[in-house]
Formats: structure tokens, sequence, C-alpha cells
């Protein structure tokens, strides 16, 4: 089939000589040699040698530079993320709505994970390369709520066993008493918001997370999140984790702290101020050097737009030569 396309298009005068020869190629005779592993590659120095018959290496020149050009640019994008973020930050890829089409997506997850990245959100990529699959509360889960009397299921059993409690009624209980120690109005805690923590507690009480800045941090996100998280500690689970996406991170990431820490002082709940916290919003290398120069309590970090595209070099410039 191809070598009857390769007719079609190419001129009438071609010898049918040429045709029958494309059609005896073996790619079996092709060898390519990488350097080796741990080698420094410098510029205009060749890392893989590729060695056959003359018109196979050449029908393999547009293969390989595209297979290696993304890969490499990718790979080496997502390596000066992980040198930036230091070795304990979670680093997670997410720039699947961002990427340069499907394709350039899978390849955008694979390739940022063997350049040092943890995870992705894209759970295709998940799939077909078992690279590790992780996710926040979207802001769509929240607005999606407006009352409390939305939540349904409402109760939850405790997790060493007995009777089914009203996730609900507990989780409004210990925002009152967490607005009291922060010295916030209750009132001031968006009812919608709560219910979405709420809901998402209840069905998943040993994954319980956080997206706190649909409306305001500190006056609703936060105390939302911790009137949840201390009704699931009653009931004897274990909140995982909060995330932010707007906003001064650094900055939100330290106050968020200090309020965690005061809490678990405050109520007894020694876990709860190392609770991890995660960021996400246009993250770039900058990102990250601020991060470190301010002193974050950053935990984990969702990277999209600035690791798949590539922006700072938009194209790695390997060239084939015979």
């Amino acid at each position: 089939a191809d070598v009857a396309y390769l007719r079609s298009v190419l001129p009438s005068t071609t010898d049918d000589a040429f045709f029958d020869y494309l059609a005896t190629l073996d790619a079996s005779e092709v060898t390519i040699t990488a350097i080796p592993e741990g080698s420094v590659v410098f510029a205009r120095v060749p890392f893989l040698q590729v060695k056959g018959p003359l018109l196979v290496v050449q029908l393999l020149e547009t293969t390989l530079l595209c297979l290696v050009n993304y890969a490499s640019l990718v790979a080496t994008n997502a390596a000066r993320f992980r040198l930036l973020a230091g070795p304990d930050v979670k680093l997670m890829e997410m720039g699947l709505r961002r990427a340069q089409g499907p394709d350039g997506a899978l390849s955008a997850s694979k390739y940022s994970y063997i350049g040092g990245f943890d995870c992705t959100s894209n759970i295709l990529a998940g799939k077909l390369y078992g690279i590790p699959v992780r996710g926040t509360i979207a802001h769509s889960f929240v607005m999606s709520f407006s009352s409390l009397e939305e939540v349904q299921p409402r109760e939850l059993p405790p997790r060493a066993g007995g009777d089914p409690v009203d996730l609900t009624s507990l989780a409004v209980s210990w925002l009152q008493r967490v607005c009291d120690l922060l010295q916030t109005p209750p009132g001031k805690a968006n009812q919608g918001e709560l219910a979405a923590f709420v809901s998402y507690a209840v069905t998943f009480p040993c994954d319980f997370q956080g997206l706190l800045d649909t409306y305001c941090v500190r006056r609703s996100g936060l105390p939302n999140f911790c009137a949840v998280a201390l009704a699931l500690h009653q009931l004897g689970y274990q909140a995982i984790g909060v995330r932010l996406d707007s906003g001064d991170l650094a900055q939100q990431s330290k106050e968020i702290r200090r309020v965690l820490r005061a809490c678990g002082a405050h109520f007894q709940v020694p876990w709860f101020g190392s609770i991890p916290i995660a960021v996400s919003n246009d993250i770039s290398e900058q990102s990250l050097e601020e991060f470190r120069r301010e002193g974050s309590e950053i935990d984990m970090i969702g990277i999209g737009t600035n690791l798949v595209t590539c922006p700072l070099q938009p194209s790695l410039g390997c060239v084939y030569k015979v």
C-alpha cells in the first residue's frame, strides 16, 4: 500500500525498478548505537550513530528526529523543574489541556515522568505507560454546590466501625470551633463550599483534600477544610492535603501552614500541622525560584503549560548528518 501511494504522488517518469527496490528494503539491516550511559553530550557531538544501507538510513531521518527532539526537549525541561524544586517536593504533570494535541499530551506525560516528575493528571498516560496518577478537587466541583441540603448521602460510619454519623452536622459544629480559634465569622464561610467538602469527604473519607481558593482562602476555604478534616479525624480518618490555585502561592502556603499547626495544637491533633500543601496556576521555573527564595511551605507542585509547551525553548534543534 505504501509503494502504491508513492507511485501515485511521484513523477510518472519514475523508473519502475525504483518501486521494486523499495519493496525489498529491510530495516533489520540498520544498527543504532547510543553514546554510553552516563556520558556527557556536547554541542555538535553525535549521541546516536545510525548505520545501514543509504536509502534506509535516509528514510529513518525524519522518524528518528521526531522521536528524539520532542522527547529530549520535554525530559530536559522536566529535569530543570526537578533540579529547581529539589528532591523533597512532589511534582505533578498536568498539561493535558494546554498540550499540542492528544499525541503531544501523552508524549509530554511520558517524558516529563522520565525527566523526574512524580505523577501525572493524565489518566490515559497512566493506563498506557504505568505512570502514577494524581489529582485534586476541581473548582467546578466546589461551585456545583450551593447549600448543605444538597449533600447526599450525609452519613459516614467511623473508621473503626459503629453506627454512621451525620458528617454534615459534625462539620458545622467543628466550623464554629475553628472560626472561634481563627477569629473569623462563621457566616463568611461559603455554605456551598462546605457542602462540596462534606460530600467529597463522605465519598472519599480516606482521601479527603480541599481546594481552598474558590471563594476566599482565609475566611472560607481554610475554615471549611479544617472543619471537615477535624470532623473526619473525630471518626478516625485523616485528610491528605490542600491545594491553592491563585494568588501569592508562597506567602499563602506559609499562612496556611500556620493555621494548620494552630488547629493541630489547639485541638490536639498532631498530624494536622503537616498536612501537605499543593499549588498550581501557571507555574514556571521563575515561580520555583521564588518559592525557594521566600521559604514556602509547599509540598507538591502541579505544572502544566510551562512544562509541556517548553516556552523557553520550544524546539530542540537536533540534526541528522551523513
